[in-house]
Protein backbone atom coordinates (compact mmCIF):
# COMPACT_ATOMS: atom_id res chain seq x y z
CA UNK A 1 0.00 0.00 0.00
CA UNK A 2 1.32 3.43 -0.91
CA UNK A 3 2.59 5.34 2.09
CA UNK A 4 1.00 8.73 2.74
CA UNK A 5 2.27 11.29 5.20
CA UNK A 6 1.14 14.80 5.87
CA UNK A 7 2.53 17.07 8.53
CA UNK A 8 1.81 20.59 9.69
CA UNK A 9 4.72 22.33 11.34
CA UNK A 10 5.24 25.83 12.72
CA UNK A 11 8.85 26.74 13.32
CA UNK A 12 9.67 30.23 14.47
CA UNK A 13 12.88 31.60 13.07
CA UNK A 14 14.04 33.10 16.36
CA UNK A 15 16.91 31.29 17.99
CA UNK A 16 17.65 31.97 21.64
CA UNK A 17 20.82 31.36 23.58
CA UNK A 18 20.61 28.58 26.16
CA UNK A 19 22.98 27.35 28.80
CA UNK A 20 25.16 24.33 28.09
CA UNK A 21 27.58 22.27 30.14
CA UNK A 22 30.17 22.34 27.37
CA UNK A 23 32.03 25.66 27.34
CA UNK A 24 33.37 26.78 23.98
CA UNK A 25 34.71 30.01 22.53
CA UNK A 26 35.58 31.43 19.12
CA UNK A 27 38.99 33.09 18.90
CA UNK A 28 40.67 35.05 16.10
CA UNK A 29 44.46 35.41 16.13
CA UNK A 30 46.81 37.76 14.31
CA UNK A 31 49.11 35.21 12.76
CA UNK A 32 49.33 31.46 13.22
CA UNK A 33 47.80 28.85 15.49
CA UNK A 34 51.02 28.90 17.54
CA UNK A 35 49.90 32.13 19.18
CA UNK A 36 46.72 30.50 20.42
CA UNK A 37 48.52 27.31 21.43
CA UNK A 38 50.81 29.31 23.70
CA UNK A 39 47.90 31.26 25.16
CA UNK A 40 45.90 28.10 25.87
CA UNK A 41 48.86 26.42 27.54
CA UNK A 42 48.99 29.32 29.97
CA UNK A 43 45.25 29.93 30.41
CA UNK A 44 43.92 26.37 30.44
CA UNK A 45 42.02 26.05 27.17
CA UNK A 46 42.20 23.54 24.31
CA UNK A 47 42.14 24.16 20.56
CA UNK A 48 39.33 22.08 19.04
CA UNK A 49 39.64 22.99 15.35
CA UNK A 50 40.09 25.76 12.84
CA UNK A 51 36.88 27.38 11.59
CA UNK A 52 37.79 27.56 7.89
CA UNK A 53 37.92 31.33 7.50
CA UNK A 54 39.88 32.41 4.41
CA UNK A 55 42.76 33.88 6.45
CA UNK A 56 43.18 30.83 8.66
CA UNK A 57 42.94 32.99 11.78
CA UNK A 58 39.74 31.66 13.35
CA UNK A 59 39.62 28.80 15.88
CA UNK A 60 37.23 27.01 18.18
CA UNK A 61 38.55 26.37 21.69
CA UNK A 62 37.19 24.30 24.58
CA UNK A 63 37.19 25.30 28.23
CA UNK A 64 36.90 23.20 31.35
CA UNK A 65 33.35 23.01 32.73
CA UNK A 66 34.62 24.29 36.07
CA UNK A 67 36.50 27.28 34.66
CA UNK A 68 35.10 30.80 34.35
CA UNK A 69 34.59 31.46 30.67
CA UNK A 70 34.16 35.20 31.27
CA UNK A 71 37.54 35.35 33.00
CA UNK A 72 39.17 33.36 30.22
CA UNK A 73 37.71 35.64 27.53
CA UNK A 74 38.92 38.68 29.44
CA UNK A 75 42.42 37.22 29.60
CA UNK A 76 42.39 36.30 25.93
CA UNK A 77 41.22 39.76 24.92
CA UNK A 78 44.41 41.35 26.27
CA UNK A 79 46.78 38.55 25.24
CA UNK A 80 49.26 39.64 22.53
CA UNK A 81 48.20 38.43 19.10
CA UNK A 82 44.55 37.70 20.01
CA UNK A 83 42.23 39.86 17.88
CA UNK A 84 38.85 38.69 19.18
CA UNK A 85 37.40 36.17 21.62
CA UNK A 86 33.69 35.44 22.10
CA UNK A 87 31.45 32.72 23.47
CA UNK A 88 30.43 30.03 20.99
CA UNK A 89 26.75 30.32 21.83
CA UNK A 90 24.23 27.55 21.43
CA UNK A 91 21.01 28.68 19.74
CA UNK A 92 17.63 27.00 19.54
CA UNK A 93 14.50 27.31 17.43
CA UNK A 94 11.25 28.42 19.15
CA UNK A 95 7.86 27.11 18.00
CA UNK A 96 4.12 27.75 17.94
CA UNK A 97 1.12 25.60 16.89
CA UNK A 98 -0.90 26.20 13.67
CA UNK A 99 -3.97 24.70 12.05
CA UNK A 100 -3.64 22.38 9.05
CA UNK A 101 -4.22 24.22 5.71
CA UNK A 102 -6.41 22.73 2.96
CA UNK A 103 -3.54 22.72 0.42
CA UNK A 104 -1.74 20.06 2.47
CA UNK A 105 -4.54 17.61 1.68
CA UNK A 106 -4.33 18.22 -2.07
CA UNK A 107 -2.22 15.14 -2.81
CA UNK A 108 -2.96 14.66 -6.52
CA UNK A 109 0.35 14.19 -8.36
CA UNK A 110 1.23 16.61 -11.17
CA UNK A 111 4.44 17.01 -13.23
CA UNK A 112 6.99 19.63 -12.18
CA UNK A 113 10.39 19.88 -13.88
CA UNK A 114 10.82 16.18 -14.43
CA UNK A 115 9.30 14.88 -11.19
CA UNK A 116 5.83 14.31 -9.78
CA UNK A 117 4.75 16.63 -6.95
CA UNK A 118 1.57 17.17 -4.96
CA UNK A 119 -0.79 19.64 -6.58
CA UNK A 120 -1.12 21.49 -3.28
CA UNK A 121 2.58 22.31 -3.44
CA UNK A 122 2.15 24.14 -6.77
CA UNK A 123 -1.31 25.63 -6.33
CA UNK A 124 -1.05 26.87 -2.74
CA UNK A 125 -1.95 30.51 -1.92
CA UNK A 126 1.67 31.65 -1.54
CA UNK A 127 2.36 30.84 -5.21
CA UNK A 128 -0.33 33.16 -6.50
CA UNK A 129 0.36 35.85 -3.90
CA UNK A 130 3.97 36.37 -5.01
CA UNK A 131 2.99 35.85 -8.69
CA UNK A 132 5.36 32.94 -9.15
CA UNK A 133 3.44 31.26 -11.98
CA UNK A 134 3.10 34.60 -13.80
CA UNK A 135 6.82 35.20 -13.47
CA UNK A 136 7.64 31.75 -14.82
CA UNK A 137 5.36 32.25 -17.82
CA UNK A 138 6.65 35.74 -18.54
CA UNK A 139 10.39 35.21 -18.08
CA UNK A 140 10.95 31.45 -18.45
CA UNK A 141 13.42 31.38 -15.56
CA UNK A 142 13.95 28.46 -13.20
CA UNK A 143 17.32 29.22 -11.57
CA UNK A 144 20.82 27.99 -12.40
CA UNK A 145 22.83 29.22 -9.41
CA UNK A 146 23.77 27.29 -6.30
CA UNK A 147 21.74 28.20 -3.20
CA UNK A 148 23.32 27.26 0.13
CA UNK A 149 20.80 26.37 2.84
CA UNK A 150 22.31 26.65 6.33
CA UNK A 151 19.88 24.63 8.42
CA UNK A 152 19.18 21.18 9.91
CA UNK A 153 20.17 19.40 6.70
CA UNK A 154 17.95 17.86 4.04
CA UNK A 155 16.50 14.50 3.02
CA UNK A 156 18.83 13.59 0.11
CA UNK A 157 16.43 10.92 -1.17
CA UNK A 158 13.31 13.06 -1.34
CA UNK A 159 11.98 12.50 -4.89
CA UNK A 160 11.22 16.19 -5.35
CA UNK A 161 14.68 17.39 -4.28
CA UNK A 162 17.19 14.65 -4.98
CA UNK A 163 17.84 15.73 -8.58
CA UNK A 164 18.98 19.24 -7.56
CA UNK A 165 20.92 18.55 -4.35
CA UNK A 166 24.67 18.91 -3.99
CA UNK A 167 26.28 16.65 -1.39
CA UNK A 168 26.71 19.40 1.19
CA UNK A 169 28.30 18.94 4.59
CA UNK A 170 27.26 18.09 8.14
CA UNK A 171 29.07 20.39 10.56
CA UNK A 172 27.29 18.92 13.57
CA UNK A 173 29.04 15.57 12.97
CA UNK A 174 31.98 16.79 10.85
CA UNK A 175 31.24 14.55 7.88
CA UNK A 176 30.37 14.84 4.22
CA UNK A 177 26.68 14.96 3.21
CA UNK A 178 24.15 17.44 4.51
CA UNK A 179 21.55 14.76 5.24
CA UNK A 180 19.29 15.16 8.25
CA UNK A 181 17.95 11.60 8.08
CA UNK A 182 20.86 10.32 10.14
CA UNK A 183 19.39 12.18 13.11
CA UNK A 184 16.49 9.74 13.45
CA UNK A 185 16.26 6.10 14.46
CA UNK A 186 14.24 3.42 12.70
CA UNK A 187 11.44 3.83 15.22
CA UNK A 188 11.26 7.55 14.58
CA UNK A 189 11.27 6.94 10.84
CA UNK A 190 7.98 5.06 11.31
CA UNK A 191 6.21 8.42 11.16
CA UNK A 192 5.94 7.86 7.41
CA UNK A 193 3.72 4.81 7.79
CA UNK A 194 0.49 6.38 9.02
CA UNK A 195 -2.61 7.69 7.29
CA UNK A 196 -4.45 10.21 9.48
CA UNK A 197 -3.27 13.57 10.88
CA UNK A 198 -2.76 13.80 14.62
CA UNK A 199 -0.74 16.27 16.64
CA UNK A 200 2.51 14.65 17.72
CA UNK A 201 3.61 17.64 19.83
CA UNK A 202 2.63 21.24 20.37
CA UNK A 203 3.32 22.31 16.79
CA UNK A 204 3.20 19.25 14.52
CA UNK A 205 0.28 17.37 12.95
CA UNK A 206 1.41 14.23 11.19
CA UNK A 207 -0.22 11.44 9.22
CA UNK A 208 0.50 8.77 11.79
CA UNK A 209 -1.37 6.77 14.40
CA UNK A 210 -1.53 7.71 18.08
CA UNK A 211 1.09 5.18 19.17
CA UNK A 212 3.62 6.40 16.64
CA UNK A 213 2.88 10.00 17.63
CA UNK A 214 4.39 9.31 21.05
CA UNK A 215 7.72 8.44 19.40
CA UNK A 216 8.36 11.95 18.08
CA UNK A 217 6.64 13.88 20.86
CA UNK A 218 9.98 14.92 22.36
CA UNK A 219 12.21 17.99 22.27
CA UNK A 220 14.88 15.78 20.72
CA UNK A 221 13.13 15.95 17.33
CA UNK A 222 11.45 19.35 17.61
CA UNK A 223 13.10 20.75 14.46
CA UNK A 224 13.52 17.57 12.43
CA UNK A 225 12.61 18.32 8.81
CA UNK A 226 13.18 22.08 9.04
CA UNK A 227 15.97 22.10 6.46
CA UNK A 228 14.06 19.86 4.05
CA UNK A 229 11.07 22.21 4.29
CA UNK A 230 13.19 25.32 3.68
CA UNK A 231 14.90 23.62 0.71
CA UNK A 232 11.52 22.66 -0.73
CA UNK A 233 10.45 26.31 -0.80
CA UNK A 234 13.66 27.38 -2.52
CA UNK A 235 13.03 24.62 -5.06
CA UNK A 236 9.43 25.70 -5.58
CA UNK A 237 10.63 29.12 -6.74
CA UNK A 238 13.86 28.08 -8.50
CA UNK A 239 13.35 24.42 -9.48
CA UNK A 240 16.60 24.01 -11.46
CA UNK A 241 18.85 25.82 -8.98
CA UNK A 242 21.32 23.57 -7.16
CA UNK A 243 20.70 23.39 -3.41
CA UNK A 244 23.77 23.04 -1.18
CA UNK A 245 22.63 21.68 2.22
CA UNK A 246 24.94 22.77 5.03
CA UNK A 247 23.82 21.09 8.23
CA UNK A 248 24.63 23.36 11.18
CA UNK A 249 21.70 22.48 13.48
CA UNK A 250 20.60 19.25 15.13
CA UNK A 251 17.08 17.75 15.06
CA UNK A 252 16.23 19.65 18.25
CA UNK A 253 16.86 22.94 16.45
CA UNK A 254 20.05 23.84 18.31
CA UNK A 255 23.45 24.58 16.88
CA UNK A 256 26.69 26.45 17.53
CA UNK A 257 27.61 29.76 15.96
CA UNK A 258 31.01 28.26 15.13
CA UNK A 259 29.32 25.72 12.83
CA UNK A 260 27.32 28.48 11.16
CA UNK A 261 30.56 30.38 10.50
CA UNK A 262 32.07 27.31 8.86
CA UNK A 263 28.96 26.95 6.73
CA UNK A 264 29.13 30.55 5.53
CA UNK A 265 32.76 30.17 4.52
CA UNK A 266 32.04 26.85 2.78
CA UNK A 267 29.21 28.50 0.85
CA UNK A 268 31.67 30.97 -0.64
CA UNK A 269 34.28 28.30 -1.39
CA UNK A 270 31.59 26.19 -3.07
CA UNK A 271 30.63 29.07 -5.39
CA UNK A 272 27.11 29.43 -4.03
CA UNK A 273 25.54 32.68 -5.21
CA UNK A 274 22.80 32.75 -2.55
CA UNK A 275 22.77 31.79 1.14
CA UNK A 276 19.46 31.16 2.91
CA UNK A 277 19.53 31.48 6.70
CA UNK A 278 16.13 30.66 8.20
CA UNK A 279 17.20 31.36 11.77
CA UNK A 280 18.09 34.30 13.95
CA UNK A 281 19.81 35.15 17.20
CA UNK A 282 19.09 38.14 19.47
CA UNK A 283 22.72 39.21 19.95
CA UNK A 284 25.32 40.13 17.39
CA UNK A 285 28.56 38.20 17.00
CA UNK A 286 31.73 39.89 15.78
CA UNK A 287 32.78 36.79 13.84
CA UNK A 288 29.33 36.13 12.41
CA UNK A 289 29.19 39.71 11.13
CA UNK A 290 32.67 39.31 9.65
CA UNK A 291 31.68 36.12 7.82
CA UNK A 292 28.58 37.76 6.34
CA UNK A 293 30.64 40.72 5.12
CA UNK A 294 33.09 38.31 3.52
CA UNK A 295 30.24 36.51 1.74
CA UNK A 296 28.55 39.66 0.42
CA UNK A 297 31.89 41.14 -0.65
CA UNK A 298 32.46 37.87 -2.54
CA UNK A 299 29.23 38.44 -4.48
CA UNK A 300 26.97 36.13 -2.47
CA UNK A 301 23.38 37.23 -1.80
CA UNK A 302 22.54 36.63 1.88
CA UNK A 303 18.88 36.16 2.88
CA UNK A 304 17.66 35.69 6.46
CA UNK A 305 14.41 35.46 8.38
CA UNK A 306 13.70 38.29 10.83
CA UNK A 307 12.35 36.20 13.69
CA UNK A 308 9.00 35.44 15.26
CA UNK A 309 8.78 37.60 18.39
CA UNK A 310 6.13 39.88 16.96
CA UNK A 311 8.34 42.83 17.92
CA UNK A 312 10.35 45.67 16.46
CA UNK A 313 13.74 44.37 17.56
CA UNK A 314 17.08 43.63 15.91
CA UNK A 315 17.99 39.98 15.31
CA UNK A 316 20.93 38.53 13.43
CA UNK A 317 21.99 37.83 10.72
CA UNK A 318 18.99 39.72 9.26
CA UNK A 319 20.15 42.98 10.89
CA UNK A 320 23.66 42.80 9.44
CA UNK A 321 24.54 45.16 6.59
CA UNK A 322 23.94 43.61 3.19
CA UNK A 323 21.53 40.91 4.39
CA UNK A 324 18.00 40.79 2.97
CA UNK A 325 15.81 40.48 6.07
CA UNK A 326 12.46 38.81 5.38
CA UNK A 327 9.28 39.20 7.45
CA UNK A 328 6.11 37.09 7.21
CA UNK A 329 2.71 38.05 5.85
CA UNK A 330 -0.62 36.28 5.93
CA UNK A 331 -2.49 35.14 2.84
CA UNK A 332 -4.52 38.36 3.23
CA UNK A 333 -1.39 40.52 2.80
CA UNK A 334 -1.05 41.80 6.33
CA UNK A 335 1.84 41.24 8.71
CA UNK A 336 1.72 37.90 10.51
CA UNK A 337 1.13 38.46 14.20
CA UNK A 338 4.24 36.47 15.08
CA UNK A 339 6.57 38.27 12.66
CA UNK A 340 9.16 40.78 13.79
CA UNK A 341 8.93 44.07 11.93
CA UNK A 342 10.40 47.52 11.42
CA UNK A 343 13.35 49.21 9.76
CA UNK A 344 16.17 48.58 9.19
CA UNK A 345 15.64 44.89 10.03
CA UNK A 346 12.99 44.15 7.40
CA UNK A 347 13.86 44.66 3.75
CA UNK A 348 10.87 42.80 2.35
CA UNK A 349 8.08 40.44 3.45
CA UNK A 350 6.73 37.21 1.96
CA UNK A 351 3.96 34.73 2.79
CA UNK A 352 4.81 32.68 5.86
CA UNK A 353 1.60 31.00 6.99
CA UNK A 354 0.68 27.47 5.95
CA UNK A 355 3.30 27.29 3.21
CA UNK A 356 3.21 23.76 1.76
CA UNK A 357 6.61 22.24 1.13
CA UNK A 358 8.67 19.04 1.20
CA UNK A 359 9.31 17.00 4.34
CA UNK A 360 11.66 14.01 4.93
CA UNK A 361 10.78 10.54 3.66
CA UNK A 362 9.08 11.78 0.51
CA UNK A 363 6.43 13.59 2.53
CA UNK A 364 5.00 17.10 2.56
CA UNK A 365 4.47 19.65 5.32
CA UNK A 366 2.74 22.95 5.95
CA UNK A 367 4.87 25.47 7.79
CA UNK A 368 4.43 28.77 9.61
CA UNK A 369 7.09 31.32 10.43
CA UNK A 370 9.54 33.78 8.93
CA UNK A 371 11.76 30.71 8.42
CA UNK A 372 9.55 29.86 5.47
CA UNK A 373 9.17 33.39 4.11
CA UNK A 374 12.93 33.76 3.62
CA UNK A 375 13.39 30.90 1.08
CA UNK A 376 10.74 32.45 -1.19
CA UNK A 377 13.08 35.44 -1.41
CA UNK A 378 16.22 33.30 -1.71
CA UNK A 379 14.67 31.46 -4.64
CA UNK A 380 13.80 34.79 -6.25
CA UNK A 381 17.44 35.86 -5.89
CA UNK A 382 18.45 32.72 -7.81
CA UNK A 383 16.06 33.69 -10.62
CA UNK A 384 17.51 37.20 -10.76
CA UNK A 385 21.05 35.84 -11.00
CA UNK A 386 20.02 33.52 -13.83
CA UNK A 387 18.56 36.51 -15.64
CA UNK A 388 21.72 38.57 -15.13
CA UNK A 389 24.75 36.94 -13.51
CA UNK A 390 26.49 40.32 -13.28
CA UNK A 391 24.11 41.53 -10.57
CA UNK A 392 25.75 42.34 -7.25
CA UNK A 393 24.10 41.48 -3.91
CA UNK A 394 23.04 45.12 -3.69
CA UNK A 395 21.52 44.94 -7.18
CA UNK A 396 19.56 41.81 -6.23
CA UNK A 397 18.30 43.43 -3.04
CA UNK A 398 17.24 46.52 -4.96
CA UNK A 399 15.28 44.45 -7.49
CA UNK A 400 13.58 42.41 -4.76
CA UNK A 401 12.70 45.71 -3.10
CA UNK A 402 10.32 46.43 -5.98
CA UNK A 403 7.55 44.81 -3.98
CA UNK A 404 3.89 45.43 -3.31
CA UNK A 405 3.64 48.28 -0.85
CA UNK A 406 2.06 47.37 2.48
CA UNK A 407 2.57 49.02 5.87
CA UNK A 408 5.77 50.93 6.55
CA UNK A 409 6.92 48.43 9.17
CA UNK A 410 7.38 45.80 6.43
CA UNK A 411 10.19 47.54 4.61
CA UNK A 412 9.69 47.67 0.85
CA UNK A 413 6.53 45.59 1.06
CA UNK A 414 5.50 42.06 0.11
CA UNK A 415 7.55 40.11 -2.43
CA UNK A 416 6.31 40.33 -6.02
CA UNK A 417 8.48 38.13 -8.24
CA UNK A 418 7.25 39.69 -11.49
CA UNK A 419 8.17 43.17 -10.28
CA UNK A 420 11.56 41.93 -9.05
CA UNK A 421 12.46 40.33 -12.38
CA UNK A 422 11.33 43.38 -14.32
CA UNK A 423 13.49 45.59 -12.11
CA UNK A 424 16.48 43.28 -12.43
CA UNK A 425 16.64 43.30 -16.22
Amino acid sequence: MKRRFCISLALAALLTIRATAEQRAIVRVAGTQAILSTACSLLGCTIVRGLDDPLGQLFLIGISDTASISSLLSSLSVYPGILNAEVDSVVRVAQDRPPVPPALYDTINVPFYGVQVHSGYLSQPAVSIVRLADARNMFGLSGNSAVAVIDTGVDPTHPVLQGVLAAGYDFTHNRSSGSEKGDVTQSTAAVVDGVSPVYVNSYTAAGIDQSTAAVVDTQQYSAFGHGTMVSGIVHLVAPTAIILPLKSFGPDGSGYISDILRAVYMSVRSNARVINMSFSIPSSSVEFSRSISYATNSGVVCVASVGNNGKNMPVYPAAYNGVIGVASTTNDDVRSSFSNFGAPLVWVAAPGEGVVTTYPYGAYAAAWGTSFSAPLVAGTAALLLQQNRALTPADVASAIGHARQLTSDLGNGRLDIVNALQAGQ
